[in-house]
């Protein structure tokens, strides 16, 4: 499987190598790539009134960036911005499932969001837990019940503190036959 990794406004550049590094591990042969290209945040994803952003117009926005570039069989979207959905106060990301496209916010995840001290291997974790769970979704995998699993519903930070950057055995089991069906 390809993997691209695609900025959507400024990031840092450690977090992706590190984010890459990881998926590497979590899937099975796969190839990820940082893309050179920065994808500018609409501006008519952000709602005032919330003062956050729409997660559903930046990852269409990826999406249209998955459709151009055939080189990857997955690309995912990173953005350093809060955003949310339509009916729950944030997200942490947002994928296609299936499809080719996911995107995770990165604004939620550090450590000082919650006034806390920063913790660059901390928000590196949390960084990498849902980026493999939303890659998850674009292979098909819905919510997973066990909580230690990186497809549980994090609907806190904390719930994604407690779970670990890998698939329990039947999502795992799910991955591998989504991803031989790419070959």
């Amino acid at each position: 499987m390809r993997i691209g990794i695609l900025r959507v406004g400024k990031v840092d550049d450690t977090v992706l190598n590190r984010v890459r590094e990881h998926l590497i591990m979590a899937f099975p042969n796969a190839d990820c790539k940082i893309i050179a290209d920065i994808l500018k945040i609409p501006e008519e994803a952000f709602d005032s009134v919330r003062g956050q952003y729409r997660s559903d117009i930046i990852l269409n926005l990826v999406k249209r960036q998955a459709e151009k570039e055939k080189t990857f069989d997955r690309i995912l979207g990173v953005v350093d911005a809060d955003i949310f959905v339509s009916g729950l106060n944030f997200v942490f990301g947002e994928a296609e499932c299936p499809g080719k496209s996911a995107l995770i916010s990165l604004w939620r995840l550090r450590p000082e969001f919650y006034g806390k001290k920063q913790d660059k291997e901390l928000f590196v974790e949390r960084s990498v837990k849902e980026a493999i769970h939303e890659l998850g979704h674009t292979l098909g995998l819905g919510h997973c019940v066990n909580p230690f699993c990186v497809m549980y519903f994090s609907n806190s930070i904390f719930e994604t503190d407690r779970k670990q950057s890998l698939f329990c055995t039947q999502c795992f089991f799910r991955i591998e036959n989504a991803i031989e069906k790419l070959r």
